[in-house]
């Protein structure tokens, strides 16, 4: 079977040609990764929440930790706007890409569990209202969803508070929703640098204000 292939960069987005997804995160090569962070103002108690996957404990990489909403690799052969099969394939939720916002490209280097992953991040939000009953999600890839309001994922970025409670639901041992309130911290979140976070968060707020 073919590797998959992923364009590589240089740290001001020319493109250097391609290598595999293997070689690119032993040597740590910049490459695309498409993230897609679903944020909406309730419109009944006027909050703003944003949302994550608890991602499954059968990954290789991170597993059972928090993480963005929907989020990939960018193949050598695609587009940007190809990253939106992460939406489809993940969250079993049908968002065209003509319906997210695109936030920009934000660098960040996540080093752990032996790779060198330092990505360009495209990143796009979709912000209209969604309930739990919207998602149908890949076992393979992500075990839950959970939501907090923005203002108390700020102040756990900011450590201002050690844990944050939570909403949302896992698939449980019967492979139905089991919806459930969790406290959380960010040693429960893969580790992006606080630098990226923080730019999620400003940029969801400018974004949510908008509407």
């Amino acid at each position: 079977m073919n590797e998959e292939k992923l364009s590589i960069f240089d740290g001001d987005y020319n493109r250097l040609g391609e290598r595999t997804r293997e070689e690119v995160h032993t040597d740590g090569d910049w490459h695309e990764t498409f993230h897609c962070w679903l944020a909406h103002t309730d419109e009944r108690s006027g909050e703003e929440y944003i949302y994550f996957q608890l991602r499954s404990d059968r990954k290789k990489d991170y597993p059972g930790l928090f993480d963005i909403t929907a989020a990939g690799h960018i193949l050598s052969h695609e587009l940007i706007e190809d990253g939106v099969r992460e939406i489809h394939e993940e969250l079993g939720m049908e968002i065209d890409f003509g319906d997210l916002t695109f936030a920009g490209v934000i660098k960040e280097e996540l080093n752990g569990t032996g790779i060198m992953d330092r990505e360009l991040a495209n990143v796009y939000f979709y912000t209209k209202p969604v309930n739990f009953e919207s998602f149908s999600i890949q076992l393979d890839e992500v075990s839950g969803i959970f939501r907090t309001t923005l203002r108390n994922f700020e102040r756990l970025i900011s450590k201002e508070l050690k844990e944050v409670q939570s909403e949302g639901f896992i698939i449980n041992k019967d492979f139905e929703k089991e919806y459930i309130n969790r406290n959380i911290s960010i040693n429960d979140f893969v580790a992006h640098p606080p630098s990226y976070f923080h730019e999620i968060i400003t940029k969801v707020k400018i974004e949510l204000l908008k509407k």
